[in-house]
């Protein structure tokens, strides 16, 4: 099922979006690499907070085969946290090693039918959908995590496997529409 936007095997949709560092990104700047991975996240929700260095340690473990880009797409208005001012200033402080991408107008994330936050979509080196879902079984506790979901789906996808665990339920804040 994946998401009402995006089944297995689709193709990921296309943008063009502003980093926190200055940088416009697009789908095409991340061609190089085995595996592309979007978060969908923000600065408010406790469940990315919870997740952040570990997305982060993610990144810089698979470093040569993956990219990893976090996208927000939550309302700045009402949810002023989740401005592009306090973006910046949170990628500076948790300093991430990955994009820190915005998507204002929320096309993004209805283009790939994004609900949640932190919400997982990982692709294939043909950028085809090929895990859905959440990063682990504990967003509160890292070291009593039993089921790494993301980490697994991502070194079956690189050791060229087929995916065991595909698709999980999403969980976290819902991204706050306009």
């Amino acid at each position: 099922m994946a998401t009402s936007a995006l089944s297995l095997g689709s193709s990921a949709p296309a943008f063009n979006l502003k980093g926190t560092d200055g940088k416009n990104y697009s789908l095409d700047s991340f061609n190089e690499r085995k595996a592309f991975l979007i978060v969908f996240a923000c600065n408010h929700c406790p469940y990315v907070q919870a997740y952040e260095e570990r997305i982060k340690k993610i990144q810089s473990d698979y470093d040569a085969d993956l990219y990893v880009v976090s996208i927000n797409s939550n309302d700045d208005v009402k949810y002023t946290d989740d401005s592009f001012d306090e973006m910046v200033k949170r990628a500076k402080e948790k300093q991430f090693n990955f994009p820190y991408l915005r998507d204002e107008d929320q096309s993004v994330a209805k283009a790939y039918g994004a609900t949640h936050t932190p919400e997982i979509f990982l692709f294939d080196l043909e950028r085809k959908l090929a895990f859905h879902g959440k990063v682990d079984d504990n967003w509160q506790d890292e070291s009593s995590v039993r089921s790494n979901y993301l980490r697994n789906a991502i070194g079956e996808l690189l050791a060229g496997k087929q995916i065991s665990v595909p698709e999980t339920f999403t969980i976290g804040c819902t991204i706050k529409w306009k």
